[in-house]
């Protein structure tokens, strides 16, 4: 499955019939197992139907770095997101890519 970026906003959690999205590097994985964490008010709803990967390597859930930009990322930071993947590979199911 192939998602936009608009089209993959639809599953951030607030559609309880829709499954629940986060995408790193441009894999979409479903994080619906994680309710708790990606769903309205969850400590990680601002990642839901999104692009995540700059807030992940910055550690950051500032509004402005939840995007799929890794433009000016330090090696350091790379290596982060390098490790959520890992997580998140290991945890949830990839079900497409972001168009």
């Amino acid at each position: 499955m192939e998602l936009t970026e608009e089209q993959l906003k639809q599953f951030n959690g607030s559609d309880p019939c829709k499954p629940i999205y986060v995408a790193i590097k441009g894999k979409i994985y479903d994080v619906s197992s994680a309710k708790n964490f990606y769903g309205p008010g969850g400590s990680y709803c601002m990642f839901a139907g999104k692009d995540a990967s700059r807030a992940l390597a910055k550690m950051s859930k500032n509004e402005e770095d939840v995007c799929a930009s890794l433009d000016g990322l330090s090696e350091k930071e790379m290596g982060v997101l390098n490790d959520w993947e890992k997580k998140f590979e290991a945890k949830y199911s990839v079900v497409g890519r972001v168009a």
